[in-house]
């Protein structure tokens, strides 16, 4: 264990700062520390499809700036504050979101039926038209025409017959998109997946660590720029939203895993492509309550608040969707967070698991 000074500054963080200018760290806006990783070897070989993540200690969170200049709104960041030291063992994670391929491998082993596949009951909306009490998910549908942003109801739409296996609803299927992340899986879902595969989620800071790979508080996990020498290095919106998404990147909706560079650490789509669901209950006062000190290895708080939906329980998704955008949504940015319902899924909501050694 990292002992501390009496400011709560572990000596490795002295340390570096001592002997390494920030710039040479990647050190981005005011507030973050040097990351300082473990230098443990991986504990062996890397169990199929995963990479190894050191672990160490690091500034988590996100001010959504470059140079004092802020480069996204204020509600972006407003639950990312303060900037606080953390500090978390080094662990196995997938390299890549949970593929259409690798879900499908589970349900023929186990019989596993998704939220999605099974149709709501009375009991859990009893105000519901019986009608109505179908089995489906929340799918994104382009607006006719330009609409207000302040009403997301204006692109989601739930489509009964929609889930992993339709994406898009009835008609629609996974063939031809087996290396695609699978998608309308629910928090219950992917603990089922994980829990199969002798895995589990990645708490919240697990996940921010391994998606700035070492980098010090850039916007993305490749730097501040967001197209580098005018390079699309994460599959996002382009073109009007919620209208018409242009493909500049490639892909109009989800892309397959790998179809951008990974991180410094060689994890695919930390950046954009499907949001990835975190172990931890979403509050957004969860930062302000471990800002002294190097927080251990935290796994969240013991309840959920969100107060644009107060009386609706969330857990943290991460990583922003092909439908962030700077028009609504920069939440692809490193550090951001977003939330959803436990018992919701969406198509561009998915997972990827973690493993201890």
């Amino acid at each position: 264990m990292f002992e501390k000074d009496a400011a709560g500054m572990s000596y490795p963080t002295i340390m570096a700062l001592a002997l390494f200018p920030i710039s040479l760290l990647g050190a981005g806006s005011p507030g973050f520390l040097p990351t300082v990783e473990d230098l443990k070897k991986p504990p062996g070989p890397a169990p199929e499809g995963m990479v190894w993540v050191p672990g160490g200690e690091f500034s988590m969170g996100a001010d959504g700036s470059v140079n004092g200049t802020s480069m996204c709104s204020p509600n972006t960041v407003a639950d990312t504050r303060p900037i606080h030291r953390v500090f978390v063992d080094g662990f196995w994670m997938d390299a890549t979101e949970v593929t259409n391929a690798q879900f499908a491998k589970f349900v023929d082993a186990t019989g596993y039926v998704t939220i999605a596949e099974i149709a709501p009951t009375k009991e859990q909306f009893p105000t519901a038209p019986p009608e109505n009490l179908v089995a489906g998910s929340v799918v994104f549908m382009p607006a006719k025409g330009p609409v207000p942003l302040s009403n997301h109801l204006r692109w989601w739409t739930y489509v009964p017959g929609a889930s992993w296996r339709h994406p898009e609803g009835p008609g629609t299927s996974i063939e031809g998109r087996e290396n695609f992340p699978v998608v309308h899986i629910a928090y219950a879902d992917a603990i089922a997946y994980a829990k199969w595969a002798g895995k589990r989620l990645p708490t919240e800071a697990e996940w921010e660590f391994a998606d700035r790979g070492g980098l010090v508080g850039k916007l993305f996990p490749w730097g501040d720029e967001f197209r580098p020498e005018g390079k699309f290095l994460a599959n996002t919106y382009q073109g009007p939203f919620p209208v018409k998404d242009s493909g500049e990147d490639g892909f109009v909706g989800p892309a397959p895993v790998k179809s951008f560079p990974p991180n410094p650490y060689g994890l695919y789509d930390m950046s954009g492509n499907v949001w990835e669901w975190a172990s931890d209950w979403y509050r957004a006062d969860t930062y302000a309550s471990r800002a002294a000190g190097v927080t251990k290895n935290p796994n969240g708080p013991e309840s959920s608040f969100d107060p644009s939906e107060p009386g609706v329980a969330k857990r943290v998704q991460r990583g922003g969707s092909f439908l962030c955008t700077d028009q609504y949504c920069t939440r692809y940015m490193a550090g951001t967070r977003g939330k959803g319902e436990p018992d919701t899924g969406t198509n561009h909501a998915g997972f990827r698991c973690v493993q201890a050694p």
